[in-house]
């Protein structure tokens, strides 16, 4: 099985009730190869919600305890977000999980970037909570735009072989 942002599958689970569909994976969403979730649903936040950033650092430093993660109202939801990284690990380990497709810039999904803390659209290098948890265990990670077709039949056929 492959992990995946559910929001890139068309499900409306982002902060804001939307989806953001990747046109290839919608194109395979029936392979029975994907196992769709959202950590930060997983981590038992709403939809909607208000959005949230990691505060001026990313996951890893979320994880040694250096930052938070805050919603724009100033709350702190970091524990939901760390509650669904651990949530997306258990689903890693059970459903024997091959690769993990994620939203980039999210705090939660982000692989290679995530946003500054400030709301104000700045990205800066670093994952999300639930890609550093996953990528500290392991798990090969990629983003919406890293994707082509030929690496996401690569891991396709990657996961029919195990």
């Amino acid at each position: 099985m492959i992990l995946v942002s559910s929001c890139l599958l068309g499900n409306p689970a982002r902060f804001d009730g939307k989806s953001r569909p990747c046109p290839l994976l919608v194109k395979y969403k029936n392979c029975g190869h994907f196992l769709p979730i959202c950590p930060e649903c997983a981590g038992q936040l709403p939809i909607p919600r208000p959005p949230a950033e990691i505060q001026h650092d990313s996951g890893a430093a979320v994880w040694q305890g250096q930052c938070r993660v805050k919603d724009s109202s100033g709350l702190d939801v970091t524990e939901n977000f760390c509650r669904g990284a651990l949530v997306c690990a258990s689903l890693s380990k059970k459903y024997k999980i091959t690769a993990v497709i994620l939203k980039e810039r999210s705090p939660s999904c982000g692989v290679h970037a995530v946003y500054d803390g400030s709301f104000s659209k700045t990205a800066l290098p670093g994952q999300g909570v639930a890609a550093a948890y996953l990528a500290h265990m392991g798990y090969k990670l990629y983003s919406e735009e890293d994707l082509t077709e030929g690496l996401l039949l690569k891991l396709l056929a990657e996961d029919t072989e195990s």
